[in-house]
């Protein structure tokens, strides 16, 4: 089968950073599914795990880990899906990737396709929402039914694919006062479309930006941008008691004592987490993805495509690494058909 692999971790410029290849297609069995991958997204992690390095693979490595497609084999543990069913989903990081026409994932982890959405439009959602899910309403304990309606959240990254959905999240679901840092005249407009109540920019002084739109403090932080470089700037503006969430691994120590006159949380989210572990509740990535593909089709969310770059192949999946790169993407960036 077609797919998009590496064997050296290289700079995106070069051509052999991403190569098209032919593999073996896999087999179902257990709790996987054999999906015929229709579209795909890119996320930063992507670019991450392709980063530079001195490591020579003996098979070309698959990446990608957001997938919309169709089952066409089961497992004989399979009880969710069937042949036929459309799905979407992320997959698990220590598995090869769905950078491939088939691809094998946990059923645990999957979810029915929006039917309102296309196979390009479904492919932008599962990595980033089931990480603003998470993030929120597991480990900032966010009531995802409107009891902490009123409070205050600051979305650091809020035009980013994870920031895309978590603006969304936290104005349907929780009722929250959204403030979502954007630095471009675009990127603040597609945030306050939205539902991002307030723009911010976070090249600036961020407290000082809240103060000035009246928020002494915020009740929740949701960093899906540069910790380290954020990070006291989160620690002054984190009201007592209040919580900060973070997806982005930190390069060098974090002052966390600056919170303990707060009595304020700092905790972690990574998706990769359930299926990572096979956590005893790992089927909840499964319930998750159906309720955000309800929610979509109910018309209460939206899909978060930036930009359709073509067919999924080495030239185009070079050039979306490329762009997530660059730092300056709005929502994500989709791929559809071998």
């Amino acid at each position: 089968m077609k797919a998009i692999g590496l064997t050296r971790y290289l700079p995106i410029s070069d051509p052999q950073s991403l190569v098209d290849v032919e593999i073996a297609q896999p087999e179902a069995s257990g709790h996987d599914l054999l999906v015929k991958v229709e579209a795909i997204s890119v996320n930063p992690v992507d670019t991450k795990v392709r980063a530079p390095k001195d490591k020579v693979e003996d098979a070309p490595r698959v990446l990608g880990w957001d997938a919309a497609g169709t089952v066409v084999a089961v497992g004989a543990d399979v009880t969710l899906f069937k042949v036929g069913d459309p799905v979407f989903y992320a997959g698990s990081i220590t598995r090869p990737g769905a950078n491939s026409e088939y691809h094998l994932v946990d059923e645990r982890i999957v979810g029915h396709k929006p039917a309102s959405l296309d196979f390009p439009q479904a492919a932008a959602l599962p990595l980033t929402a089931i990480t603003a899910w998470e993030a929120m309403f597991d480990r900032l304990r966010i009531s995802p039914k409107g009891e902490d309606a009123g409070k205050s959240v600051l979305i650091i990254g809020g035009a980013g694919g994870v920031g895309s959905i978590g603006i969304q999240l936290a104005k349907v679901l929780a009722g929250l006062t959204v403030i979502a840092t954007a630095s471009r005249p675009e990127s603040e407009a597609w945030c306050r479309g939205l539902g991002a109540d307030h723009t911010i920019d976070h090249h600036g002084d961020i407290p000082a930006q809240l103060r000035a739109l009246g928020f002494a403090h915020v009740d929740f932080v949701l960093c899906f941008n540069d910790t380290d470089r954020h990070f006291n700037a989160m620690a002054e503006a984190i009201a007592p008691q209040g919580t900060i969430c973070t997806i982005v691994e930190n390069t060098g120590p974090l002052a966390i004592s600056a919170l303990k006159n707060k009595s304020a949380g700092f905790v972690w989210e990574l998706m990769f987490t359930r299926a990572m572990f096979q956590t005893p509740d790992i089927i909840a990535q499964h319930r998750l993805l159906n309720e955000v593909a309800r929610l979509i089709d109910a018309g209460k969310l939206r899909t978060t495509v930036g930009d359709n770059l073509g067919t999924i192949n080495a030239a185009n999946l070079r050039r979306a690494h490329a762009l997530l790169e660059g730092g300056r993407t709005i929502g994500k960036l989709v791929l559809s058909g071998f």
